[in-house]
């Protein structure tokens, strides 16, 4: 990826803007594609042009100012990622209102919360479940005026709401639709009034510890990142990218910015249990995710060889090595030379394992990826080199829902793995002295909604923002991130530690691990708490006779030990005080559903410490 001169500085003042503009630009190209499930047999996948996106939105804007919403206000969205999210988010921008996203696992108590707190005017329900959650706390939402419900059969008004409180997702279409032909200017005069500092977004963070905190968001911040994406030459007109990321967290939704300038085609399915199965059916060229999705794949890969017997196992084991150390020594002349070259020797080994492995990798993918991009966590290097060598570049990037997600990301053609990258263009970055990361520039929050005092501690009278991580600048731009400030530790003998290093660290060195915590902070060494991936551990028990479910496996002795082989392992690569002297294994994996994890697949630090408080003080007893 190289940057290109684009007038960054001359974008317009909104992303309504921008999805104007390409509508006009490219009415007949391919914007949106999706599924739609059939009785028994493979998904039907249908397509939305831009001409016809144009109209849906155009309706569903048109609608949210017949039901009274007016410029600025806030229309929230509780579902899960698919094409009618996205078509409500830009109904919403082209209505001139600001979106409140909210994760449709977030339960009722937390999502009148955001509701109330955001003063949403209009809730867009994916479904039956999602609005009892409001209607149960109705008296909680006064400004909560309509709740509009995606899925049509499931618009249902119930006994004591008010007159006109639920309508289906089409029938505020067919409002829209009227209200045009009255006011047939109406979307595109709102859309030519919106102005750079209005808000656009509000997105609440995920909220490792109390209560979330809603990101204000501008819609100059949409523009910049959509000018910028292209700028750096992430996407390209001609790209086909799969979208299953959740749409209400920054991540996913910085993507819909990079699409309307862009105008690549984005296939959207949020149903994560079908990723495997559509990748080779949609063969995209981008694919956006998280590092768990990675790590995934990789040891799913390594499992399925050890399901194929010993010799198969090894040959894999083989491949995986070549991968790393072609990826390793590619990379390292690249940031020497210019040139990704590698030994004769090792490009004979790499072309033998491209044939038996890496090949069948890339067809699983839908054998037309040129990058793959990682973010909202770290990816652990020998998986990123891994990628690199099999031909699928893992582009690992960085931001926060601070700063619109996208901060810095790697050039493909000079991809350093272990590093997020280079800062976009526009973006001005310091390295604080005690080493946080500050960032300035267009696509920083305006503030915590309603929380000035809280805006104040991260984000200073200056205008930089401290972002809480702690990192390294090289002297070429790019950032390594080495852990967030609030996750170091100091042990009992005054030395400092950074947990996740250390965590990434063993995920490289362990196929069966789903979740490490590492703990030790006023102790004298350091713990860890262990969750094992259950498809992968079972099967492993499975081969060496272990019966019993999950929680029986973990707890069998054969499993320690197998475990303390790899911690082992870890712990030869570590500095004394970074050591793993003791570990458990959790009897369940961590998600989100247990409050473990938040949407964005983070770990909750201090919800996991206290719920297994007691095994982590049977390591010090």
């Amino acid at each position: 990826m190289t940057e290109k001169e684009l007038p960054i500085d001359k974008r317009p003042p909104s992303v309504a803007h921008i999805f104007q503009e390409r509508v006009e630009a490219t009415p007949d190209r391919e914007a949106l594609r999706y599924p739609v499930p059939t009785a028994g047999g493979p998904d039907d996948w249908h397509s939305y042009t831009w001409a016809e996106t144009g109209r849906r939105v155009h309706a569903i804007a048109a609608g949210l100012m017949a039901l009274g919403v007016r410029p600025e206000e806030r229309v929230a969205i509780a579902s899960g990622t698919r094409v009618d999210w996205i078509l409500a988010d830009f109904g919403i921008m082209c209505a001139g209102a600001a979106t409140t996203t909210v994760y449709p696992q977030t339960n009722a108590d937390e999502t009148a919360y955001i509701l109330a707190d955001s003063g949403s005017r209009v809730l867009i329900a994916e479904d039956a479940a999602q609005l009892a959650k409001v209607r149960e706390r109705r008296s909680l939402l006064p400004d909560l005026a309509h709740v509009v419900v995606v899925e049509s059969a499931d618009a249902v008004p119930a006994e004591g709401d008010p007159d006109g409180w639920v309508l289906s997702l089409a029938e505020l279409a067919e409002r829209g639709a009227a209200h045009l032909e009255k006011h047939p200017n109406c979307v595109k005069d709102t859309i030519a009034g919106q102005r750079r500092d209005h808000l656009a977004t509000l997105i609440y963070t995920s909220g490792t510890t109390g209560r979330p905190k809603g990101v204000r968001l501008a819609q100059d911040t949409w523009s910049y990142m959509g000018y910028t994406i292209e700028a750096i030459d992430m996407l390209h007109a001609d790209d086909v990218q799969y979208l299953w990321l959740p749409l209400s967290h920054v991540f996913g939704k910085v993507l819909l910015a990079a699409h309307v300038r862009i105008g690549h085609v984005m296939v959207v399915d949020g149903r994560v249990d079908k990723i495997v199965e559509n990748l080779p059916v949609v063969r995209p060229t981008i694919v956006c995710g998280v590092p768990r999705i990675y790590e995934r794949v990789y040891n799913g890969a390594a499992m399925r060889a050890r399901a194929g017997g010993a010799a198969r196992f090894r040959i894999f084991q083989w491949a995986a090595a070549v991968a790393k150390e072609y990826g390793r020594v590619s990379q390292e002349n690249q940031r020497r030379t210019g040139r990704a070259t590698v030994p004769a020797g090792l490009r004979a080994k790499h072309a033998v394992a491209d044939r038996l492995v890496y090949g069948k990798l890339r067809e699983l993918f839908g054998g037309r990826v040129r990058a793959l991009v990682s973010g909202s966590a770290a990816l652990p290097p020998d998986i990123g080199y891994f990628f690199e060598g099999a031909g699928l570049p893992i582009l690992e990037g960085y931001g926060l829902t601070e700063s619109a997600a996208a901060s810095f990301l790697n050039p493909g053609l000079a991809n350093r793995t272990g590093t997020v990258g280079k800062a976009f263009p526009g973006l001005e970055v310091r390295i604080g002295e005690d080493k946080e990361i500050l960032l300035r520039g267009p696509g920083i929050m305006q503030g915590y909604h309603g929380l000035p005092e809280q805006t104040a501690e991260v984000l200073d009278a200056d205008g930089w923002f401290h972002t809480g991580d702690i990192g390294e600048l090289s002297d070429d731009g790019y950032l390594r991130i080495t852990d967030r400030k609030k996750d170091l530790f100091k042990t009992s003998v005054g030395k400092y530690v950074a947990p996740t290093e250390i965590e990434g660290r063993f995920k490289a060195v362990c196929p069966y691990v789903s979740t490490m915590l590492v703990v030790g902070p006023g102790r004298k060494f350091c713990s860890a708490l262990i969750a094992l991936d259950e498809a992968a551990i079972m099967g492993w028990a499975k081969e060496n006779g272990i019966p019993g479910g999950y929680a029986q496996v973990v707890a069998d002795e054969r499993t320690i030990a197998l475990v303390d082989g790899y911690v082992q392992e870890l712990n030869s690569g570590l500095q004394g005080w970074q050591t793993v002297k003791k570990f458990r294994l959790l009897p369940r994996e961590l998600d989100v559903e247990h409050g473990d994890l938040t949407p964005s697949l983070k770990l909750k630090r201090s919800v996991v410490e206290g719920e297994f408080a007691a095994l982590i003080d049977s390591m010090y007893d």
